[in-house]
C-alpha cells in the first residue's frame, strides 16, 4: 500500500515537473512570470515573412521588455479600470469569442426555419405563379385623351390575340414593360404581395394557359397569359440565398444572443458569464488566441499610457520643445539655405505692396489669418498664397526671386501679378522652423527617459538558458 502511494506520488511529481518544463518561464517582470510561449508568440509575429527589419531573439528581448514595462506602468496608473478601456477591450474580445458560441449546425437550423416559415406562408397563400403580360403604360393622372388612346391601344392588342396572334411575339413588339418585353412578356415566378392587387387577383384567378381580358392597375393596362403555378422552391435550391441573407442581415448575432440566453437559463447564470467561460475554455485550448486577446488588451493600455507620457505630451509641451531645440541646434542645420516666407499672386498690382504691408510687422504664424481676413473675406478672392519654408525646387517663383534660378514662374489664371516676401535663412532660427523634426526627436527623448525610469522601478530578470531554447524545442 505504502509502495503504491509512493509510486503515485512519484508519477504526480513527474507529471508536474513535465508540465512546468513544457512552457518554462523566460523572464520575470515586476515579479510576474512570462512563459516562453508568450515571448515566442510575440517574437514570431513581429519577425514573420514580410517584416523588413527582422530581429534576432537577443535583439528582440529589450523591445519586448520595454513593451511589458509600459503595460505594467499603465496597470499601476489603473488605466485598465477606465470604463472606456473596458468597453473597447470587451468589444474586441467578444469579436473573437462570440462567433464560436454557435456552430454551422446552428446556422443551418436557422436557415431551415427561415425556409419553412417562408414556404408555409407562400404555399398557404396560393403558391407561386408564372405569367406573361403585355403592358400599355398610362400615368395615374392621365388626361381623358391619354386614357382613350391607351384603351384603344390595349383593345387592338387584345383583338389581335383573339384572332390568333402569338402572345410572346406580340409582347416583344408592343409591351411597354422594358423588363419583360424582350422575354416575350414572361415574368419571373411571383408570389402574392410582389405586385399590384389588381394584377394578383387575375393572375391567381386564371387557369394555367388561360388569358385575361384587358384590365387596369396603377401602372396602366394589362393583358395576362397564365403559364403555370407551383408550390414554393425546395430547400436545396434556396439554401445559399438564405445563408447569404442571414449574413447580410446580421442574423448570426441574433442567433448568438439566443444561444447565450438559452445557456444562461440552463446554467442559472448570466449571458456575460457564459461568454466569459467560453473565452477561458477557448484560450485554454488555443494559446495563440489567448495571446491575441492579451496582445489587444496590453496594446490598448500601451497606447493610452504612451500617449499620455510621450506622444501627446511632446506635441503640447511648448517649453520642453523650445528647450530641446535650444540644446540641440546643431542637429537641425540645413545642408542648403531655405526661404521662410510666402509666394503670392494677386488680381491687382496694387495688392502686391498691400500684402507686404499687411504682414511685415507680424509674426510668421499670424500671416495666414491676417491675409485671409484682409484680402479674401468676401466672395471674390483677391490673392492666392503659398506660405511655408521653401528649399530650392519647391516653388518656381521662390527659385527665381530668392535662389536666383534661371526659371520662368507661371502666372495663375485671373491672378497675373506675383511676388515673394520673407527671409532667406542659412539655418533654422526658431524651433517652429523645424517643429516636426523637433517633436519627433523630443518624443524619442521622452521615451528613452521614461523607459530608463521604468527599468529602475520594475525589476527584470531574464532566464538566459530558456532564452536559448526559443523556437528550438
Amino acid at each position: 500500500m505504502k509502495a503504491t502511494l509512493l509510486l503515485g506520488a512519484m508519477l504526480m511529481c513527474g507529471s508536474l515537473s513535465f508540465a512546468q518544463s513544457a512552457d518554462p518561464v523566460i523572464m520575470t517582470i515586476n515579479g510576474k512570470s512570462v512563459p516562453r510561449s508568450e515571448f515566442e508568440y510575440s517574437y514570431n509575429k513581429n519577425n514573420s515573412d514580410g517584416v523588413i527589419d527582422k530581429k534576432s531573439v537577443e535583439d528582440y528581448v529589450p523591445l519586448f521588455v520595454n513593451y511589458k514595462l509600459k503595460v505594467e506602468a499603465a496597470k499601476d496608473a489603473k488605466l485598465d479600470t477606465l470604463t472606456s478601456f473596458q468597453q473597447e477591450f470587451a468589444g474586441y474580445r467578444d469579436q473573437q469569442i462570440r462567433p464560436a458560441m454557435i456552430s454551422d449546425a446552428d446556422v443551418e437550423a436557422a436557415a431551415k426555419r427561415i425556409y419553412t416559415e417562408t414556404q408555409q406562408r407562400i404555399d398557404a397563400n396560393g403558391g407561386m405563379v408564372k405569367v406573361s403580360h403585355i403592358l400599355v403604360l398610362m400615368k395615374q393622372k392621365a388626361t381623358p385623351d391619354e386614357q382613350r388612346a391607351a384603351k384603344v391601344r390595349i383593345d387592338s392588342i387584345y383583338q389581335a390575340l383573339q384572332q390568333g396572334a402569338d402572345f410572346a411575339t406580340l409582347a416583344k413588339k408592343v409591351s411597354q414593360d422594358p423588363g419583360s418585353a424582350p422575354n416575350g412578356g414572361l415574368l419571373p415566378l411571383i408570389v402574392k404581395g410582389q405586385t399590384f392587387k389588381e394584377f394578383e387577383d387575375l393572375a391567381w384567378g386564371l387557369n394555367d394557359g388561360q388569358m385575361s381580358k384587358p384590365f387596369t392597375s396603377p401602372a396602366g393596362w394589362h393583358i395576362i397569359l397564365k403559364q403555370a403555378h407551383q408550390n414554393f422552391y425546395d430547400y436545396a435550391s434556396q439554401r445559399d440565398a438564405i445563408l447569404k441573407f442571414i449574413d447580410q442581415r446580421g442574423l448570426r448575432e441574433t442567433l448568438i444572443n439566443e444561444k447565450l440566453d438559452t445557456l444562461a437559463k440552463q446554467e442559472n447564470t448570466t449571458p456575460a458569464k457564459v461568454l466569459e467561460a467560453k473565452k477561458e475554455d477557448m484560450m485554454a485550448k488555443d494559446p495563440d488566441l489567448k495571446y491575441l486577446i492579451q496582445e489587444y488588451h496590453d496594446g490598448l493600455l500601451l497606447f493610452e499610457i504612451s500617449n499620455r507620457t510621450v506622444w501627446d505630451k511632446a506635441q503640447k509641451d511648448e517649453a520642453g520643445l523650445e528647450q530641446y531645440f535650444k540644446n540641440n541646434k546643431k542637429k537641425y542645420k540645413w545642408d542648403e539655405p531655405r526661404f521662410k516666407g510666402m509666394a503670392y499672386h494677386t488680381r491687382n498690382q496694387a495688392d502686391i505692396k498691400a500684402v507686404k504691408d499687411a504682414v511685415k510687422r507680424l509674426s510668421f504664424d499670424d500671416w495666414a489669418e491676417t491675409l485671409r481676413n484682409k484680402f479674401n473675406a468676401d466672395s471674390v478672392l483677391r490673392i492666392r498664397v503659398e506660405k511655408g519654408i521653401f528649399k530650392k525646387g519647391d516653388n518656381a517663383l521662390v527659385d527665381k526671386e530668392i535662389f536666383k534660378v534661371d526659371t520662368v514662374p507661371v502666372a495663375l489664371k485671373d491672378f497675373p501679378y506675383m511676388a515673394v516676401f520673407g527671409k532667406k535663412l542659412k539655418n533654422p532660427k526658431e524651433m517652429s522652423d523645424v517643429r516636426a523634426l523637433v517633436v519627433t526627436d523630443y518624443q524619442e527623448y521622452l521615451e528613452q527617459g521614461w523607459v530608463d525610469q521604468l527599468r529602475k522601478r520594475y525589476p527584470v530578470v531574464v532566464n538566459e538558458d530558456v532564452l536559448k531554447t526559443v523556437n528550438k524545442h
